[in-house]
């Protein structure tokens, strides 16, 4: 009721003001003219602006500029056909990373981001400096300069991509007025104060004020799915002084200014006002533009003035600029990276510390050692710090500085994959899967919530009928259109049912606001709703085929007979009434009401005496059935009316149309007085399809631990029927739905819930409740306030399944992004139209649905699919492979360097802490470049645990080692390659002895000590990368192999390469020496054995004894033997989601005292105070006059 006295307040003081302007001899006054007491921001917005509501303002719109029209400076002036005054920005947009001057600054600030990068490039500078590095002076800063060259490389070609998807929606045509005449111009050239014209079933380019249209007064029809996600048609109208303007010469005649707000993200909010050749001004509205991300619909073409372009409409404002996203995995990478650097730092200055307290008597050699006992403080400190940067510059190699490069091979291969995907081809678009950026492959593992938007990403918005109950008998598809129409049977048969599917047929021919156009004498229907659309589809293949409307009448086709129905009147749909009705003059003179709509509100109108009380039992029963199958339904009945009852009413009627105060409401009651003692005829059964196997994907995706939200900007009923239909609902769900119109009865219904869910009544939620939480987006605004948040975002996780409704574009977004602040866990997003963009952006991976519509969320978008059940594939395969991969690449990078240069540390030990190099300078720098690259690269692409089709079957797997990657796991490895160094230096140090390695007695030296090291551990890693495979291929036996080979090759070759060169002299012929030595090929066999025989056994024992669910299901695979006993043994992990029972049942009061359990919806999705009522659409239509062609 207050909500009601308030928009009535708000209309009756705006048509005060209409009443005084049309006064004659007054003076002009509009609402612009009240001083705006609002608190306005320093960016211009007001409160009131902030709250940016998913719905628009209820109440008809009144096109009255509010007080910035006029009196800011700031406003946008349009000059039509003229040149503008000022300029405005192009219509070009971009959705990439990256342009031609961005690309340095931006590639290089998020590269070093990257600690390692930071840090090899500090290490690149200090060997600038003259005899501080042991290791010469550019064998960091090449590696570098090379890492950082491939990963530019490899961004370069990801953002073309982006760059063409972009051109692709920048080169679209539009036809564009220019001296008389229309010319295709494409949409980055078109401009502010444009004339455009646009056909049926095509995108807007831009935001445009609506002049005038091929249909009636102004109208048109246009989809927004792409920008709210609501699946019915809107309604828009060009003003009575330009929807006369249908020719071409009308439009080049014009002169006049247009003025409005300035660009801002506001959907549902315009205010502008029009002056057309000197006259006087017009006030524009929201229901006067189209904006750009919407579609034509149901309209021959309009004629409109272009007023925002590019960056500045209303739909780019609603997007945020494409983040630079970085994975889970990277980020743990940097902190270790960091403790990777503080071990450095240690051992450098544990080094350098050694090196000082050296004695000149031990080391006589070392040059000025003997001056260092007599030497002052600051001397000895200098001389210290001068030593730790030749130790930090000895052992910078501990940090891996080819795992930059080797993380952006693997991850642009692993794109590739997904690319070539042909799972995840869609034949009927000629759609592959796009991987749109490589750097969050591995955050596909780890995903814990999927927010879905619903329109065009869980359903395909097309509307098909289904079935019927009538007079208790159930007719489905197959006795409909299959063979023989059994409805038609029963209709000919002339028995007591014979009159209600007639009085059937009839009503779903005659009560709807469709219209009717006919093209190559096919008739095609217009409808604001698809769900009417699909009902008078349905009656026409039944034989009742609506033909034609025109103000005062409609005309059917009733089997082959031509009857005319006179339209008294259209009692409108309204989310209240959950009905609709018309008032007709039947052919035989009689007057009958025939109603439709939710079962609840019909069946309580129903007369006793006119149905049977088992008819209506039977339709219950149908409407359960059909329930079942995740259709929507309606109830349908009829009454007969008598010429004096209804002459009675309609002064009731016309009365309440035409009162001032609580309109609508009157309305309501005057509608509910003729709507009684209906007899119930039965119900129709509407699909509402889904896209392929999205129910199938939603129950894998749950039984993989990972919460699905389902955020739409579509009604709750429509929302929470789909839920239904895609099985995120099912019947034994409670669902709480919170519906409140302010801060503090939200918070109460919140903690309701809360108490109602808590164990032993305390506020100490389960994980994990048999339930699911809706939300509208205006309760959404208060339960997202700072002091709410957090109870919300907590229910909400304790539920199985969260609908948030009505929920703008931003509203997405914060939903996304709080989820992910408060929970920690990795979010992905999944859109098709350009309101999932923002949410698209927020998430840690965005994926867009590609193809019919999905363009822009497919810009936006990380990864782009054609359908949801892809989603499967993505995640439970590439997701799950890669993010093992990734993690077993990463720690095998660690290994491997401390493998080999902290051997430099045990050599300082007998090197007097010299800083001595074991190793020859350029094969330091060759370990990570040849000799151990292609380890890393063949875990990275090649290794699996199981084949795709055991991750598809059984999606527990993804669950598995999805916090594989944890600082245990880090030190266990840093622990194992630190074990190994010890065994691979001491063993070879034990076996070189005095040095004399050669039956003739002569001695090697150093570097003979050292490439029988390096010999030995480019062995040992390599080994140990096959201890950690699980997937042999060809690439990996090659790794493995053929890097000990490339290694003896290189050798070979580099100790002859000074006789060409001068380069190497320091390791001339060092590769004979080492070759012809016996202790050498002794070394070989025993060192790597005697090194790797506690991993061998503590594989052999993890393999028998303590084996993983995946490594369970790997043995199965290999055997050939069923997995599905693992489950049954597993089954304290594993819970079926049809048979899901909540652990916190137990500890539950019952349900019901939540919410209302909702067991179907019913179908009517259309368009409510619109700018023109669904009556007063339908009588301005006359489909016997031809439209005209705008020429």
């Amino acid at each position: 009721m207050a909500q009601n006295g308030g928009s009535h307040s708000d209309s009756k003081e705006k048509q005060d003001v209409i009443q005084l302007n049309n006064m004659p001899g007054s003076t002009a006054v509009s609402v612009e003219d009240v001083p705006d007491t609002r608190v306005r921001l320093a960016s211009g917005e007001t409160e009131d602006d902030l709250s940016n509501g998913a719905e628009p303002p209820p109440g008809p719109s009144i096109p009255v500029p509010p007080a910035t029209a006029s009196n800011d400076p700031k406003s946008r002036t349009i000059i039509i056909n003229a040149a503008q005054r000022e300029k405005y920005i192009g219509n070009r947009i971009s959705t990439a990373k990256y342009s031609i001057l961005s690309f340095l600054p931006s590639f290089l600030f998020e590269q070093f981001r990257r600690y390692s990068n930071i840090f090899f490039l500090t290490i690149a500078l200090l060997q600038q400096i003259p005899d501080v590095s042991p290791t010469g002076r550019y064998t960091t800063l090449v590696p570098l300069i090379f890492i950082l060259s491939v990963s530019a490389l490899k961004e370069i070609v990801e953002d073309i991509k982006r760059h063409r998807a972009d051109s692709e929606i920048n080169n679209r045509e539009v036809e564009v007025l220019k001296n008389g005449h229309w010319d295709w111009i494409k949409w980055r050239n078109v401009s502010v104060g444009d004339f455009v014209k646009i056909k049926n079933e095509t995108f807007f380019p831009a935001d445009i004020a609506l002049f005038s249209s091929s249909e009636p007064q102004g109208l048109c029809y246009i989809e927004t799915s792409n920008l709210d996600g609501e699946t019915n048609l809107k309604v828009r109208q060009g003003l009575p002084e330009t929807a006369g303007m249908l020719e071409t010469k009308d439009l080049s005649s014009l002169s006049g200014v247009l003025e409005c707000e300035l660009p801002n993200r506001h959907l549902y909010e315009f205010a502008g006002k029009l002056r057309l050749n000197d006259g006087q001004d017009l006030a524009l509205g929201p229901d006067q533009v189209l904006l750009r991300g919407a579609k034509l619909q149901n309209t021959m073409w309009i004629f409109g003035i272009i007023i925002y372009t590019g960056h500045e409409t209303k739909l780019m404002k609603n997007s945020t600029a494409a983040p630079l996203k970085r994975s889970t995995v990277d980020k743990l990478t940097n902190t270790q990276i960091i403790m990777l650097f503080w071990l450095l730092i240690l051992v450098s200055f544990l080094s350098a510390l050694m090196s000082l307290l050296v004695t000149d008597e031990k080391m006589w050699y070392i040059p000025d050692s003997r001056d260092l006992a007599t030497a002052t403080f600051w001397s000895k400190l200098v001389s210290f710090l001068y030593n730790l940067l030749t130790f930090v510059i000895l052992y910078n190699n501990l940090i891996p500085i080819s795992l930059t490069v080797t993380l952006e091979v693997v991850r642009f291969i692993q794109a590739m994959f997904i690319n070539w995907d042909m799972d995840m081809y869609h034949v009927e678009s000629n759609t592959p899967a796009m991987a749109r950026t490589s750097n969050l492959n591995e955050e596909l593992g780890q995903v814990r919530y999927i927010f879905s938007d619903k329109t065009g990403t869980l359903t395909r918005n097309v509307m098909e009928f289904k079935g019927c109950t009538v007079s208790g008998e159930i007719y489905n598809p197959e006795d409909l259109f299959n063979g023989q129409n059994e409805l038609i049977v029963n209709l000919e048969k002339n028995d007591r049912a014979a009159g209600d599917i007639r009085d059937f047929l009839i009503l779903l021919s005659v009560c709807h606001t469709v219209i009717p156009d006919y093209t190559n004498g096919d008739v095609i229907y217009h409808a604001a709703s698809p769900d009417e659309r699909a009902l008078v589809n349905g009656a026409r293949h039944l034989g009742y085929v609506f033909e034609t409307r025109t103000p005062n009448y409609v005309e059917i086709k009733a089997l082959d007979k031509s009857e005319k129905y006179e339209i008294l009147n259209v009692l409108e749909f309204t989310s209240t009434r959950k009905r609709m009705s018309v008032v007709v003059r039947a052919p035989d003179g009689k007057i009958r009401l025939y109603c439709k709509g939710a079962d609840s509100v019909i069946y309580e109108r129903l007369s006793p005496e006119l149905t049977a009380e088992n008819i209506k039992l039977k339709t219950h029963e149908h409407l359960e059935e059909f329930a079942t199958q995740g259709l929507r339904t309606l109830c349908c009945a009829v009454a007969d009316i008598s010429q004096e009852a209804y002459d009675e009413w309609r002064e009731t009627y016309h009365k309440a149309s035409t009162d001032i105060h609580n309109r609508e409401l009157k309305l309501e009651e005057a509608s509910d007085l003729i709507e009684r003692n209906l007899r119930l005829l039965g119900a129709t059964a509407i699909e509402d399809k889904l896209q392929e196997k999205v129910p199938e994907t939603i129950a894998s995706l749950l039984k993989a631990g990972i919460s699905v939200w389902v955020l739409t900007g579509d009604k709750q009923e429509t929302a929470i029927n789909i839920g239904y239909s895609c099985r995120l609902l099912n019947q034994s769900m409670e669902l709480l739905v919170i519906n409140r119109d302010s801060l503090d009865s939200t918070r109460e219904c919140i903690l309701n819930y809360i108490h109602a869910l808590s164990r032993d009544n305390s506020q100490t939620l389960p994980k994990e409740n048999d339930a699911a939480v809706i939300v509208d987006g205006k309760t959404l605004k208060y339960a997202l306030s700072c002091d709410l948040r957090r109870d919300f975002l907590d229910l909400c996780c304790s539920c199985r399944a969260v609908i948030c409704c009505r929920a703008s574009p931003i509203q997405k977004a914060e939903v996304v992004e709080y989820v992910t602040q408060q929970t920690g866990a990795v979010t992905l997003a999944i859109g098709d139209g350009a309101n999932d963009v923002a949410m698209i952006q927020k998430a840690h991976v965005g994926v867009g649905i590609s193809g019919v519509e999905g363009l822009q969320a497919a810009c936006a978008s990380d990864y782009a699919v054609a359908q949801f059940h892809y989603l499967t594939k993505l995640l439970f395969v590439h997701g799950a492979w890669n993010y093992d991969r990734m993690t077993k690449l990463i720690f095998y990078s660690y290994y491997k360097n401390i493998c080999l240069y902290i051997i430099e540390l045990w050599f300082a030990i007998y090197s007097g802490w010299s800083g001595q190099v074991i190793f020859e300078r350029w094969t330091i720098g060759f370990y990570n470049m040849l000799f151990t690259c292609a380890q890393p690269i063949a875990m990275g692409i090649f290794e699996r645990h199981c084949s795709q089709e055991i991750r598809l079957k059984y999606p527990i797997l993804y669950r598995q080692n999805q916090d594989a990657f944890n600082l245990k796991s880090f030190f266990l490895w840093i622990a194992n390659s630190v074990f190994h160094s010890i065994c691979l230096f001491w063993f070879t140090y034990w076996l070189f002895g005095s040095g004399i390695v050669w039956r003739n007695g002569r001695e090697g030296g150093y570097l003979v000590l050292g490439n029988f090291i390096y010999t030995y551990v480019v062995v040992v890693v390599s080994v140990k990368s096959g201890l950690e495979t699980k997937s042999w291929t060809m690439f990996t036996h090659f790794a493995i192999w053929g890097s000990i080979v490339l290694w003896a090759i290189f050798l070979s070759i580099y100790s002859y390469v000074y006789i060409f060169l001068p380069i190497g002299a320091e390791i001339m012929g060092i590769a004979g020496l080492v070759f012809s030595s016996p202790v050498f090929w002794v070394g070989l066999l025993v060192v790597p054995v005697a090194t790797l025989i506690p991993d061998i056994i503590f594989k052999a024992v993890e393999g028998t004894m303590f084996l993983s669910l995946d490594e369970k299901f790997r043995q199965c695979e290999v055997a050939r033997v069923d997995p599905s006993s693992l489950l049954r043994q597993e089954q304290h992990r594993l819970i079926k989601f049809d048979e899901h029972v909540s652990i916190a049942s137990c500890f539950l009061r019952p349900m019901h005292v939540l919410g209302q359990l909702v067991r179907y919806g019913y179908a009517f999705s259309q368009e409510e105070h619109g700018v023109v009522t669904q009556s007063q659409l339908i009588r301005s239509y006359d489909t016997t006059i031809p439209k005209p062609e705008g020429m």
